[in-house]
């Protein structure tokens, strides 16, 4: 609809820019005065020409007066009205008010004559076709779209975000086999893309008969450590741990992904109910390890005091930024805090994000923020606290990203200190 009345506005401009011109367009003519020189040099040419001929004997001095008297009755009605050029003038206000008249009325019969004589339901009606078509369109037609979108992916390899739409549409298909392989091939060309790494493992897990271990527990642990709080991501862990009953771990990754709702809203009653539900089913299991305590249901980032750790010592402390570094600190950086063991893998025992202009910023970390199941912050002997200023909101250091640690501490330490001090090399 919107696409018709365009086309119809434009017909009226048009049809308006060809009407108008002429109503403000008036010429008068005038007269040239190259044109009145012009004819007095021929008369002067003429009139040597004839005095040349006098003295030659080839005409009569009578016959040169009678030429010459005719010359001058021509030259006469020449002057003054040989050659008029056209010059133009001001439009008279008759011409404004009719070229006025013709912008408004034209615009308006139009409309009128259209709703009058022509099918205004017809672009409504198209409209609501085509949108029914859209909904009532055929498996069969459905399925050579995808196919159509397969075909052009052979031809353009190296579009993630074409790849990335075959293996939606594939996993829609329940074709799950080659939305992960559609997964695979986007993944090789954006490694650091938190949400597609947490549909690739998702799928993944389909094709494995709904097993998230091996390598889509492996994508979902690569997908929090670029995006920590990656809801996806946080529940498929959280899914992960509660297969493998190891429920502490389970409630800390349940309990980041409430974190991150409103207070009251729908989504965190449903974290509420299954956090109950998680230790329910640990305390009926025997877990000694989990209290019963209340689930966090929004408002507070994961690590602050609201969240609370799942089990274990936490470290607590204030990140801040050096004055020489402040003015290099801008409101859309990411803030990445994190702890990795002294003696140990570098894989981070818990990891804390926020936007930059929090800083300086008071911080907690426990093992509810862990990365990898097993790898808890309450087991580590002493421990070094990193922050680190991002400037793409990469999880991974890059040149120009600011940073900053602290001493080896052990777990349960409080008032750590950070400064961030440094730039990444």
């Amino acid at each position: 609809m919107i696409l018709f009345w365009s086309l119809a506005l434009l017909l009226v401009a048009a049809s308006l820019a060809f009407l108008l011109p002429p109503l403000l367009r008036r010429r008068q003519k005038v007269i040239g005065p190259d044109a009145d020189a012009a004819a007095i040099a021929v008369y002067r040419d003429e009139k040597r020409a004839l005095e040349a001929e006098l003295v030659s004997g080839a005409i009569s001095p009578a016959e040169r007066d009678a030429a010459l008297l005719e010359l001058s009755h021509r030259l006469g009605e020449e002057i003054g009205t040989a050659n008029p050029v056209s010059t133009a003038r001001r439009p008279s206000r008759r011409a404004w008010i009719a070229a006025v008249v013709v912008l408004v009325l034209v615009p308006i019969a139009a409309t009128v004559l259209y709703l009058r004589l022509g099918k205004p339901e017809a672009t409504t009606v198209a409209a609501a076709d085509a949108t029914r078509a859209a909904h009532d369109m055929s498996d069969p037609q459905i399925a050579a779209m995808v196919e159509q979108l397969a075909q052009r992916m052979k031809a353009q390899p190296n579009d993630p975000q074409g790849w990335m739409l075959l293996g939606r549409s594939y996993a829609a298909m329940r074709r799950f086999q080659e939305a992960a392989d559609a997964y695979a091939r986007a993944a090789a060309l954006v490694p650091d893309d938190a949400a597609l790494l947490a549909d690739y493992a998702d799928t993944l897990a389909m094709v494995q008969g709904r097993s998230l271990a091996g390598k889509p527990l492996q994508l979902i642990e690569q997908a929090l450590a670029i995006e920590p709080t990656n809801q996806k991501a946080l529940a498929l862990a959280a899914t992960a741990a509660l297969d493998r009953r190891d429920f502490s771990a389970s409630l800390g990754y349940w309990r980041r992904l409430a974190a991150q709702f409103p207070e009251g809203s729908e989504e965190a009653r449903q974290m509420a109910s299954i956090i109950a539900d998680v230790e329910n089913t640990a305390r009926q299991s025997g877990d000694k390890s989990i209290a019963s305590t209340k689930p966090v249901t929004g408002g507070s980032p994961p690590g602050t005091a609201g969240a609370g750790p799942a089990s274990g010592a936490t470290i607590a402390g204030r990140v801040d930024v050096s004055p020489a570094l402040a003015s290099k600190v801008a409101g859309t950086d990411t803030v990445f805090i994190f702890a990795r063991a002294v003696d140990g893998p570098r894989v981070p025992l818990a990891v804390l994000r926020l936007p930059a202009q929090e800083l300086p910023r008071d911080f907690t970390l426990d093992d509810s923020m862990g990365m990898a199941p097993g790898a808890k912050l309450s087991a580590a002997q002493a421990v070094v606290v990193e922050a680190r200023v991002s400037k793409t909101g990469n999880a991974l250091p890059q040149a120009g990203d600011l940073s900053g640690k602290s001493a080896a501490v052990k777990p349960g330490a409080r008032n750590v200190r950070i400064v961030i001090d440094q730039i990444v090399p």
